[in-house]
């Protein structure tokens, strides 16, 4: 009895005991597994938050390249004017090619204005100036007219070359054709001249969007290409018939304008006559309301007057009857 008694006591401890181990134990898993939760989080915030970092750095990374490879700023060709100055023969051959395959130039006035370029024109690497010439105002069909007397273009300068053909076609039409984008950019599949287009508009040499259904590129957008003599008589026509435009515009508004001043004018003075009618009429309404209370005012003077006269010769009336009664009863 002493034992069971003694053990039946330890095993209700033994048992509160075991139950708070457990809770202990539940309350552990839980604080472990909060722990690891958080862990996770804040590991997964760090990567969240070095992503932006990491992708920032590599931006500034380009574009300090950018800045390195165009030291000039907004203007990329002008490292190019700078060096042309210094290079002759063969080292201007090589700034040539430099400049052709160069991202983000894609005007070469300035170069073939300099005289060391020129010079290439007379020499024997003249068809290196002849293939900065038709950069600067040709096509890639025109090269591919005349592709014996050109040096062979590498890949960048053919992209190039035919990214500038789009912008001259820009300048033709704003929907152009896939057709015509085929033929001018001797392309063989759609596929590829869609790729070409939408390296295009990614590198802001055009802005416009893909009509597939349609099958045409539509521009919005168009850098401008280095400018020829003979083009300026036509680029005056353009501009004198824009100002044309402009003043018969302008005359247009300017009649609209009087037209609409003239009415104003008609609607005022409209507006003015109505507003000096209903004065007139409220005056009028006015007089004939006043009129109308006098005429009131003296009738009712008139009838209070008439019934005090009524009644004083009533009353003399009956003081007449009751004299005349009196002096009948003394006579009988």
């Amino acid at each position: 009895m002493i034992c069971w008694y003694f053990w039946g006591s330890h095993t209700a401890c033994y048992d509160l005991w075991f139950l708070r181990l457990v809770a202990v134990a539940a309350v552990a898993d839980v604080a472990v597994a909060v722990a690891n939760r958080v862990c996770l989080v804040s590991v997964f915030c760090e990567v969240i938050v070095d992503i932006p970092i990491e992708m920032s750095c590599e931006m500034q990374t380009d574009k300090e390249a950018e800045k390195e490879r165009c030291p000039g700023g907004s203007n990329p060709l002008e490292q190019y004017v700078i060096l042309a100055k210094a290079a002759r023969g063969a080292a201007a051959v090589e700034l040539v090619k430099q400049v052709l395959e160069a991202p983000g130039v894609h005007v070469f006035g300035e170069l073939l204005d300099t005289d060391n370029i020129k010079e290439l024109a007379n020499g024997p690497h003249s068809m290196y100036f002849e293939l900065l010439r038709l950069f600067a105002f040709g096509t890639f069909r025109e090269y591919l007219e005349h592709k014996e007397k050109l040096p062979e273009l590498t890949p960048v300068m053919k992209k190039k070359l035919q990214h500038l053909t789009i912008v001259s076609l820009a300048t033709k039409m704003k929907c152009i054709p896939y057709s015509v984008l085929l033929q001018e950019l001797d392309i063989k599949n759609v596929r590829d001249l869609e790729d070409l287009i939408i390296e295009a508009i990614y590198s802001d040499i055009i802005h416009g969007k893909l009509d597939q259904r349609n099958s045409q590129l539509e521009l919005d957008y168009a850098i401008g290409r280095d400018t020829q003599p003979g083009d300026l008589a036509q680029i005056s026509s353009t501009l004198q018939a824009w100002c044309d435009a402009c003043e018969a515009v302008l005359s247009c508004v300017e009649t609209q304008i009087h037209k609409a001043n003239a009415q104003k004018n008609k609607s005022l003075k409209h507006k003015e006559s109505i507003e000096q009618e209903i004065t007139n009429i409220k005056k009028t309404l006015k007089t004939q309301t006043q009129d109308s209370d006098e005429g009131m005012n003296t009738d009712m003077r008139d009838a209070l007057h008439g019934g005090h006269s009524d009644k004083s010769k009533k009353g003399f009336r009956v003081k007449n009857l009751r004299g005349s009664s009196a002096k009948f009863w003394q006579k009988s």
